[in-house]
């Protein structure tokens, strides 16, 4: 008897972050450590770190994934509210 992670629908994952964030990581630190060696440039390794923390999965979200969720509902989508008095709110009243 086998048993699969939901169904085979779960994304790949190796310790706290999915592959494709592994490798995208992966690559980020050669070619930060390269700049680093190179041209002496530091940040781009910092923002390597600070990218490998916002991606670090916990019950199947990330706190990269949060942030997106945030700015596409404050920045990326327009808020409508419509306010109007119904009929029996006007009773009551």
């Amino acid at each position: 008897m086998y048993i699969y992670p939901d169904n085979l629908k779960a994304k790949a994952t190796l310790w706290l972050w999915q592959l494709r964030d592994i490798g995208i990581i992966g690559i980020c630190v050669l070619a930060s450590i390269l700049s680093l060696t190179q041209a002496g440039l530091f940040p781009p390794l910092v923002l390597t770190g600070v990218y490998a923390f916002l991606t670090i999965r916990f019950e199947d979200t990330s706190i990269l994934d949060f942030i997106r969720y945030a700015g596409a509902y404050f920045f990326g989508s327009q808020q409508f509210y419509e306010w109007r008095l119904t009929y029996e709110q006007k009773e009551k009243s």
